[in-house]
């Protein structure tokens, strides 16, 4: 996409399924901010449309890098010289996580698309590292993938594994980050079947071998009896359990989990694990922790975190080294980036 012409011909067709863009429209330029094309009208017009330049990314906050990959896709065929810090990398406040070098018309296109890339990424990637040294050795799986539009829900939790998480329920996040999906089951089925040990007696005998068996303890009866009734039902073939009690129940609490920690070793069952879901934050995996909860199932806290701000800046023109104002000119002394 050349030209602003191509803009108002653009039609939408009337039965698209999504409103999300394909990666061929990314591609095509059509995910960017409309300036960028008027910029390149604005170079051709003047013959400087193939003047070489050399731009930096900076991030306005510390954080951890991710989405690299997709970046060095988009600008696959440009002809640029891409630097950058590696995925899963930690940046500080103001540090050049990238620097591209070519012909500006062939990537400028590009810039709306490439810092949100690194933006989303980097901010769902940064929660899952404060989840995951909040856990320390204890697992962290992502279940966020309800919460943002299923286009973007891969990408998400693709970048929760790249920050720390052990883990990710979304079936193509998980492939995408080369693991296989995580995850127990709906309370839906307990429902449909009216009986929690029913399902745990079917989940148990049907699921793939080696599969680990960790029940909803839950959805009808107290969590404490009805852990009880699944570890007595199922014994050594058990798990773990996952308790998710909702927020009209008062959630999962610490003293929760230490009460069905006492029973399950009581009844001899000390083999069985607790992993807890439900509005977790870094703040409540340690007192779930400390309670004796042994992973740990978040969602919100990954998926609704905040993009970290990224900003690319023309740092030289033809050679000559220029910034806006407020900026240093020329470019920046970083070490730490790698030539891709």
């Amino acid at each position: 996409m050349r030209s602003l012409k191509e803009i108002e011909e653009l039609a939408i067709a009337p039965d698209r399924l999504l409103f999300s863009a394909s990666a061929q429209e990314i591609k095509e330029g059509w995910t960017t901010d409309i300036y960028f094309v008027k910029a390149r009208e604005i170079l051709k017009e003047t013959g400087l449309d193939k003047v070489p330049v050399t731009a930096e990314v900076f991030a306005r906050h510390s954080g951890i890098l991710a989405g690299v990959p997709e970046v060095k896709n988009l600008l696959q065929d440009t002809g640029v010289e891409l630097w950058s810090l590696q995925e899963g990398e930690p940046f500080r406040e103001k540090e050049v996580v990238m620097r591209i070098s070519g012909i500006y018309d062939n990537f400028g296109i590009f810039e709306t698309a490439l810092l949100g890339i690194l933006a989303s990424s980097s901010g769902w990637a940064t929660a899952a590292r404060q989840c995951k040294d909040a856990a320390g050795t204890k697992k962290v799986v992502c279940f966020g993938a309800r919460h943002v539009h299923p286009a973007i829900a891969p990408v998400m939790e693709r970048a929760a594994i790249i920050g720390g998480a052990d883990g990710a329920s979304c079936i193509l996040g998980a492939k995408l980050a080369g693991r296989e999906p995580t995850g127990t089951m709906p309370h839906a089925v307990i429902l449909i079947l009216g009986d929690t040990v029913k399902v745990a007696d079917i989940y148990q005998r049907i699921m793939p071998e080696g599969a680990p068996v960790i029940i909803l303890v839950d959805t009808f009866k107290d969590e404490a009896e009805e852990t009880l009734r699944v570890a007595e039902a199922l014994k050594e073939r058990l798990s773990g359990v996952r308790l998710d009690t909702p927020s009209e129940r008062g959630g999962v609490t610490p003293s929760l989990v230490r009460e069905i920690r006492a029973r399950l070793d009581l009844g001899g069952f000390s083999y069985v694990q607790i992993l807890v879901s439900g509005g977790i934050t870094p703040e409540r995996i340690v007192v779930l922790d400390r309670a004796g909860a042994d992973s740990f199932g978040v969602g919100s806290y990954i998926s609704s975190a905040p993009p970290i701000d990224m900003t690319m800046d023309l740092k030289e023109v033809d050679g000559k080294p220029v910034t806006k104002r407020g900026r240093i000119p020329g470019i920046t002394h970083s070490p730490r980036l790698k030539r891709f």
